[in-house]
């Protein structure tokens, strides 16, 4: 790795800051608005189309359970972006988290899984802070690394210690491993009851808001309510101290960091290895909460797609946490009756796709508003023609997804200023 970081380094982290700031972030009130919106949309849609599953509460619970490890890998991104490295490694992290989370919790119980898989994860967070921070290597190039090797570490140790003596007695394999215990969850008995019996009277919006808070309060897996909670640390820890500020000014302009005394070194190794037990962390709820099983494949690109919410959140949690629920809920309706579902969906998407070619029209982008328009009209086609979405395009939906938003998304981003760059100690002088 020191060999590529010498005849091809990264560029350097810049010494003065410049620019303006981007553009002013969504207010919570505004926030809102949008949710209330999507869910008028979303429950007009069910109407006109007659697909129930779309807000019910089964879908929604689903939906939630796909989010959680979206969420923790995007998390995972989220604190080593701020920290000025990028972590294209996340799905390296969340295989080692899947694999170590499932061999611990066969052998112990599922906690002690949740904790190695943890622990996978920040392994190799380490293993990419050494590479990155200590040795320069390009971020992209070592992340990449990262998955090569976790996905060939993890499948010779799978052969090693899945497909031998009381392992294969007890449901193991060369691609699986035995299962683990479960990881208890909570339902709140009253309330999601009295919210089903309205989701089930089929009302414009009220039942459709019924059916997604009775998703949201239905076996939740006390994992689940982990990962929020450390959604919430996040914005506290990152946002409101002065641990966060200083973390957050290392990707931003490392040498002022280093000017008022930070010490830039540590605080990216930190990031990138708390980045690293966040996604291992996803991991492990896949392996644990989802399947109660390792399986070869199982996290499904899922820490690209963590990554590409992270982006669409725009390097904050909140915004992470409405991206990771909106690839959740895509993932989700493959697992639904998938067909029926997307094809409803396709009708919100031609009104998504006219609305924004009014609006970039009305911007005067012509070329911008004249596609969308074209393709809201092919898509208009496609849902008149036709009375289901075929198989193959339903296992696509959450990577179409991941796509579509993006590009809509694209120019309200703003990164930190030094992700990605190089940083070296007295650069600056």
């Amino acid at each position: 790795m020191s060999a590529t970081a010498t005849s091809t380094p990264p560029p350097a982290a810049p010494k003065v800051s410049g620019g303006k700031g981007g553009r002013v972030r969504l207010s919570f009130p505004v926030i809102l608005l949008i949710i209330a919106g999507a869910l008028l949309a979303l429950s007009a849609v069910r109407v006109i189309t007659g697909a129930e599953d779309i807000t019910s509460s089964g879908q929604i619970s689903t939906a939630l359970a796909m989010a959680v490890p979206i969420g923790l890998a995007g998390l995972g991104g989220l604190w080593a972006e701020r920290a000025g490295v990028v972590n294209i490694g996340l799905e390296g992290m969340m295989i080692l988290g899947t694999f170590f989370g499932a061999w611990a919790g066969w052998q112990t119980n599922p906690w002690i899984g949740v904790l190695a898989g943890v622990l996978g994860g920040m392994l190799g967070g380490l293993l990419h802070a050494v590479a990155t921070v200590t040795f320069g290597v390009d971020h992209i190039i070592s992340g990449i690394a990262i998955n090569i090797l976790a996905l060939g570490f993890t499948t010779y140790l799978a052969k090693l210690w899945f497909n031998t003596g009381e392992a294969l007695e007890k449901g193991g394999s060369p691609k699986q491993s035995p299962p683990a215990d479960s990881i208890a969850d909570i339902t709140v008995p009253g309330l999601s009851d009295g919210l089903k019996s309205i989701e089930d009277h089929g009302w414009f919006f009220v039942s459709d808001l019924a059916g997604i808070l009775a998703g949201l309060v239905t076996d939740v897996s006390l994992l689940t309510i982990v990962a929020v909670l450390l959604f919430v640390g996040t914005f506290v820890v990152l946002w409101k101290s002065a641990f966060g500020l200083r973390l957050r000014s290392c990707g931003e302009n490392p040498i002022a960091a280093e000017s008022l005394g930070v010490n830039v070194y540590k605080y990216k190794y930190i990031a990138v290895i708390v980045s690293g037990g966040m996604a291992g962390l996803g991991g492990a709820f896949l392996s644990l909460v989802t399947s109660h099983i390792y399986n070869e494949g199982q996290t499904g690109g899922r820490g690209y797609i963590g990554l590409a919410a992270m982006i669409f959140g725009n390097w904050r949690p909140g915004g992470l946490a409405m991206g990771a629920g909106l690839f959740g809920y895509a993932d989700a309706l493959q697992l639904r009756n998938g067909g029926e579902s997307v094809h409803a969906l396709l009708l919100l998407l031609v009104v998504v796709l006219i609305v924004l070619a009014v609006w970039k029209l009305y911007r005067k982008s012509y070329l911008q508003g004249a596609i969308s328009g074209v393709i809201g009209l092919a898509v208009l086609a496609w849902y008149l023609g036709t009375d289901v979405v075929p198989t193959e395009f339903v296992a696509a939906t959450p990577y179409v997804v991941t796509l579509l938003v993006l590009s809509l998304s694209a120019q309200r981003l703003r990164m930190p200023k030094a992700d990605g760059m190089r940083y070296r100690k007295g650069q600056g002088k």
